[in-house]
């Protein structure tokens, strides 16, 4: 944020003072109660010309609105985890079709999102040419077990023979980026003999360890398990499943003596570093947290790739190619010797995209797989979730054309004591039928609220998690 308006100060939009007719108000949370109600009536009485912040500021009262801009759209703190759930995007959206004012939609990636906007003709592909895209980015190589097959047994390593030699060249011509999908020092760990996940003896919950004492701690309830063993096999002795941000700075630390190592993350000790100086350094940071090097970074490691597309949300690739993009912008062009190493077995379209710089082509894929097994964002969906009877009232009152219903299902993970687990269904429209669908639900929940029903249900539009 800070970034962007010190880039309207360059364009001539001053930031915004009492007094002053036009510039550039921020609009966060973090800035306090009152510089933040006085930036919201800044713009609503039509002082301030733009408004910059984070996902509130999508309903920032602007006179006049012109343009509407939500960056990296995928980024997940877009969407608000409360109900009604909007998404910036969405809202944006929404405010441009209403107000008559233009939409853009920016990132490094390209979400299914974004691209079935465009799919639908409601938007346009905005996209540099191959020509200039090969002439401003660095050089991507994947370093999966098939390339390292020839390095034998150190193809295992978690950073292999050819990652620690590009970091080694690359380094004395300024920072290198090495950018870790996990925060922490070990978040996961587990049995040293059997490889069974290591489990808090009270809540279940997963152990992790911490670099300040080395006792394995519950990461749900906080409870130090001193004198951990095994259920399955009795041993004692643990073993890293992921490897965190700390973790990996203190091996590089090791492995590069006399360079300084600068960690960036929410977590980490030195919170999230906007900038780091044009020297040789190695900078460990999870994604989202990397900092500016204001002529570029000399390389890029991305390590854990499998761990990036693990998982079983709709967006995990995309999702995964954005975060990578996202690093790998930050790394000087290919002419200037900018290289970045992907490092692991990541999933393949995934690891084509970065390689190829082309996360539209993935996106294009990935909308027309989501078309051909009825998933959002190419059908309409509602997710309704909560005690059986009350699923069941909601999902009954709702009556459309061509409407399927999946479920209900019990819901993993959801048991409380000797209750039955919340169930879930899953309420399927073809895209035109989007507002349909979220009109009839919203018809049915108020009947439930008016006759009080008993039981809870909870309604999601187009959930981003349906497993």
């Amino acid at each position: 944020m800070d970034r962007v308006l010190a880039a309207l100060e360059d364009a001539g939009v001053p930031r915004w003072a009492p007094g002053l007719r036009g510039g550039a108000v921020r609009l966060t949370a973090d800035d306090g109660p009152s510089p933040r109600y006085r930036a919201f009536l800044a713009a609503s009485r039509g002082q301030a010309d733009v408004v910059v912040g984070t996902r509130a500021a999508a309903f920032a009262p602007v006179h006049d609105l012109g343009l509407v801009v939500c960056w990296d759209d995928g980024d997940s703190l877009h969407a608000e985890p409360r109900a009604p759930y909007p998404h910036v995007r969405e809202v944006l959206a929404l405010r441009s079709e209403i107000e008559q004012a233009a939409l853009l939609v920016g990132a490094h990636g390209r979400t299914v999102e974004a691209q079935a906007l465009v799919a639908a003709g409601w938007a346009h592909d905005v996209s540099a040419d191959r020509a200039r895209v090969r002439a401003r980015t660095p050089r991507v190589r994947a370093l999966t077990s098939t390339e390292l097959a020839r390095e034998g047994a150190a193809a295992a390593a978690r950073l292999p023979t050819p990652a620690w030699r590009a970091i080694r060249d690359r380094l004395a011509d300024g920072p290198v980026l090495v950018q870790v999908p996990r925060a922490g020092y070990l978040p996961a760990v587990a049995c040293g003999r059997c490889r069974s996940a290591a489990r808090c003896s009270a809540c279940h919950g997963p152990l992790a360890l911490h670099a300040s004492d080395g006792v394995p701690t519950c990461s749900w309830c906080g409870r130090m398990a001193t004198d951990w063993r095994c259920d399955e096999c009795g041993a004692a002795a643990l073993r890293s499943v992921r490897v965190g941000s700390e973790r990996t700075a203190e091996e590089l630390g090791r492995a590069f003596p006399g360079v300084p190592v600068v960690v960036s993350g929410a977590r980490a000790a030195t919170g999230v570093v906007a900038s780091v100086k044009d020297r040789p350094a190695l900078v460990v940071a999870t994604p989202g947290a990397e900092p500016v090097a204001p002529a570029g970074y000399a390389a890029a490691v991305l390590l854990d790739a499998a761990v990036a597309t693990a998982g079983s949300a709709l967006g995990v690739l995309t999702d995964a190619v954005r975060r990578w993009l996202a690093a790998a912008a930050l790394v000087r062009a290919a002419d200037d010797g900018g290289v970045v190493l992907l490092v692991g077995d990541a999933e393949q379209r995934a690891s084509q995209a970065i390689v190829r710089w082309d996360p539209v082509g993935l996106a294009v894929r990935e909308l027309d797989e989501r078309a051909a097994l009825g998933l959002p964002p190419a059908y309409r969906m509602a997710s309704v979730t909560g005690t059986r009877d009350a699923v069941a009232a909601v999902v009954r009152r709702v009556a459309l054309p061509g409407l399927d219903v999946l479920g209900p299902v019990p819901v993993p993970g959801s048991e409380r004591g000797a209750f039955e687990p919340d169930v879930r269904a899953l309420l399927r429209v073809p895209r035109s039928g989007g507002g349909a669908l979220a009109a009839a639900v919203a018809a049915s929940v108020a009947v439930r609220s008016a006759k009080r029903e008993g039981g809870t249900a909870r309604v999601q539009l187009d959930p981003g998690e349906l497993l």
